[in-house]
């Protein structure tokens, strides 16, 4: 299956996408890990999606399409792909059209994970993260630690990214409504969109999600 994951910062997206490409068997295609690999290992378009990073700027929709259309065609992902982060604004998935339709492949569906804004402000604004070890993540609500501010594994201080303060997480979310909720209406024009709830346990929203892919999957 080729799938694009969207839904708003704190829905989960990046657990959900890691666990269903592992189901799926596909691969997971996450922005955020292209990047990372195109800039460590310099290669031409790293380099340049750097520059525009190192200047305080966005990096250009097309060096973003570049490196998801590389990656995409690799042979892992010959039988299908989970898109996460990308595409990000309608123009990026105008261009994921045109790039499918010339590798005359195609969309099975857009998962769009819904979570209602105050729990995301509240997942989010109430992480806390060791200094120590950025693996060893806490919750103010849903995963306190034993000692109010000390890390349960290795005694480390616990603090709060700057990324997750509710102003922030609040200014993330009105970016997320002006340039990527759009794609949702675009692809739904197109009778691809599935959408679930992103609240309860993880493993009860993967296998929500791993049912409704499968429904869309058998009516077509």
């Amino acid at each position: 299956m080729r799938i694009v994951l969207v839904g708003p910062p704190g829905a989960g997206k990046g657990t959900q996408a890691t666990r269903l490409a592992e189901q799926l068997r596909v691969p997971h295609i996450s922005t955020g890990d292209l990047f990372r690999a195109n800039i460590s290992q310099q290669t031409e378009l790293g380099k340049l999606a750097k520059s525009y990073m190192d200047a305080g700027n966005l990096v250009p929709d097309e060096v973003t399409i570049a490196m998801a259309k590389e990656r995409m065609e690799q042979p892992d992902a010959e039988g299908g792909f989970l898109l996460d982060g990308f595409p990000r604004n309608v123009s990026q998935a105008e261009a994921l059209d045109e790039l499918l339709t010339t590798e005359s492949m195609k969309l099975d569906a857009v998962l769009d994970l819904e979570a209602p804004e105050e729990e995301v402000v509240k997942r989010i604004a109430g992480r806390r993260i060791c200094r120590n070890d950025s693996a060893h993540v806490f919750h103010e609500t849903y995963k306190k630690p034993a000692k109010d501010g000390v890390c349960d594994v290795c005694g480390g201080e616990l603090y709060q990214r700057d990324d997750d303060s509710e102003d922030t997480v609040r200014k993330r979310l009105e970016v997320y409504h002006t340039q990527t909720e759009p794609i949702i209406d675009y692809y739904k024009a197109q009778g691809l969109v599935v959408t679930i709830s992103a609240m309860g346990p993880v493993d009860e929203v993967t296998q929500r999600a791993l049912e409704a892919l499968k429904r869309e999957d058998d009516g077509q």
